[in-house]
């Protein structure tokens, strides 16, 4: 098997076996990208959180989750790929990795960067005709979206105890820009924690409880509704807002629901 060496979007040179047999997914939405692309019997490997799809993902070895890897079990299935990402994975547990296996980083924070990265794994894995075609399916999803030159002032919270939020130089915040709202955090740096007092000072006009990482759900509707009576509060799907694979194809389509 012949050896080609690509870049990763963290411009590393990843030297890999073309095309590889073994790959390991520390990511869950470029797990799904990997099962679009074909790639059902390479995938030896995933973590617990890669869920989708559910009939191809639950028959995988899991190998920990994304900030924390089973060395163990890698070491076993012997990858000659492991797919990771620089915010989702956790340094020290792929720079492990790095020493023994090629490892493709991605880095994303646009939807441009998210293309690039299918383009990118499709041409890794020899997909690149299936590539394409997802790349374009997305492209052409996203032309659906109108451009609003009036957009709701939304703030879009992402943990509680502490509340956590999402600013700018995040890939949410892209996706937030495309689904048509102004990002109240955007002068905020990637993911800050508030108070009580910073929520009802920023007095958005809608609010985003993600499924994920919290899990909000219709309990949470009535607290944040008692820290802000006139604002709008929704319950939304966080993969549709943070997946960054084939997922995106399903978005605009969600949002325009939104």
């Amino acid at each position: 098997m012949e050896q080609r060496v690509f870049l990763d979007q963290l411009s590393n040179p990843v030297s890999i076996p073309y095309p590889p047999k073994r790959i390991i997914s520390l990511v869950p939405s470029q797990t799904e990208l990997l099962f679009d692309l074909g790639l059902r019997d390479e995938i030896l490997g995933i973590t617990k959180f890669c869920i989708h799809p559910h009939d191809g993902t639950n028959k995988i070895l899991k190998v920990g989750g994304t900030k924390n890897f089973w060395f163990d079990v890698i070491d076993a299935i012997k990858p000659d790929l492991i797919i990771g990402n620089k915010e989702e994975n956790y340094e020290a547990g792929i720079k492990q990795l790095q020493s023994k296996y090629p490892v493709w980083m991605s880095d994303i924070v646009t939807v441009e960067d998210a293309l690039a990265m299918i383009k990118s794994i499709a041409d890794i894995t020899g997909k690149e005709t299936e590539g394409l075609s997802i790349t374009t399916a997305i492209q052409s999803s996203f032309t659906k979206l109108p451009i609003n030159k009036t957009r709701l002032r939304a703030l879009y919270l992402i943990w509680r105890n502490p509340w956590m939020g999402i600013g700018r130089q995040t890939f949410i915040h892209a996706m937030m820009e495309k689904a048509g709202f102004a990002n109240v955090l955007e002068n905020y740096e990637r993911y800050p924690e508030l108070t009580v007092a910073d929520i009802q000072m920023l007095d958005p006009e809608i609010v985003l409880l993600s499924s994920e990482p919290y899990p909000f759900n219709e309990a949470h509707l009535a607290e944040m509704k008692a820290l802000l009576p006139n604002t709008n509060i929704k319950l939304v799907d966080g993969e549709m807002f943070s997946w960054y694979g084939s997922r995106l194809i399903k978005a605009p389509d969600y949002f325009l629901n939104l």
